[in-house]
């Protein structure tokens, strides 16, 4: 069997970043937290987790020390808490996304109400959601009712979410009752070329693979995108997940990974895929 790897695949520059502030940071404080996993892919948790970060949900659980404000960034409500409480802040954020946090604080001040295109639930619009007041989360045409009788509306996209659905979206809100309109592209340009790369590779090949984080935005995007024109499209977290059955009557296999999926998964996978191969080969 052929395995290919997508020509844009794995981490991105944000979560590059978040990983290395993390690794610089573990050695030289002590008593090192993250509010909320650093990145979304839990084998890089767990790989630094044990090098000593403390993954964390609240404010709460720090007693002292040094908090690290993961990729995803956090509402400013959060900053100040952490400043109250007299620990030292390394900022982790995404500047992406800190660059949304800073838009939708501007259409605050301007007089729109802000729409933030994406999951209310991800952690990236929640950060946004606290960046300002008048806030509003659509993530699909039934939650137009939230724009009723707005005049001005000013539009902003969770950044892993896809060309598509933006456009998708944006349709949707065309058609309501406004009198003013502002739309800013905020989509991650890393994003949409792992997106393009695994669209491209996932339909020259009998079998697509799509690793990372089950929580992950982005992976989980890539996987819809791919599974659109592969069905036989699995998003695995690693190769343990990973069942030679799938594999029957394939002949070529693609691979791709979400901005969050560290390289050594990846190329633990392609690796053993590899192998596996060979040794069923061999014995045919």
């Amino acid at each position: 069997m052929e395995v290919i790897v997508a020509e844009n695949s794995g981490f991105c520059h944000g979560v590059r970043n978040a990983i290395d502030v993390a690794e610089k940071t573990l050695t030289s404080e002590k008593n090192v937290y993250s509010l909320g996993p650093i990145i979304h892919n839990n084998d890089e948790v767990d790989r630094l987790t044990k090098a000593g970060l403390k993954n964390v949900q609240t404010i709460d659980q720090i007693p002292s020390g040094t908090v690290i404000i993961r990729s995803h960034g956090a509402a400013p409500k959060q900053i100040e808490a952490l400043r109250t409480k007299g620990l030292k802040i390394v900022d982790a954020t995404c500047v992406l996304v800190k660059r949304v946090q800073q838009l939708a604080q501007q259409l605050a001040e301007d007089g729109y109400l802000i729409v933030i295109i994406g999951d209310e639930n991800h952690p990236e619009v929640q950060a946004v959601m606290g960046s300002a007041e008048n806030v509003v989360v659509v993530s699909d045409e039934s939650d137009m009712r939230k724009l009723s009788y707005n005049n001005k509306l000013g539009i902003v996209c969770q950044t892993t979410q896809s060309p598509e659905y933006f456009r998708q979206i944006v349709c949707a809100i065309i058609g309501q009752d406004f009198h003013e309109l502002r739309i800013l592209n905020t989509l991650c340009k890393e994003a949409i070329k792992r997106q393009k790369s695994a669209v491209e590779l996932c339909k020259k090949v009998d079998i697509m693979f799509v690793l990372g984080g089950l929580h992950s935005a982005n992976t989980h995007r890539l996987a819809e995108l791919c599974k659109k024109y592969n069905n036989q499209t699995f998003h695995l977290q690693n190769w343990s997940e990973f069942d030679k059955s799938i594999l029957f009557g394939k002949r070529s296999a693609g691979v791709t990974a979400g901005a969050s999926t560290p390289d050594w998964v990846i190329s633990e996978f392609v690796e053993n895929l590899r192998a596996f191969n060979s040794k069923a080969s061999d014995e045919s």
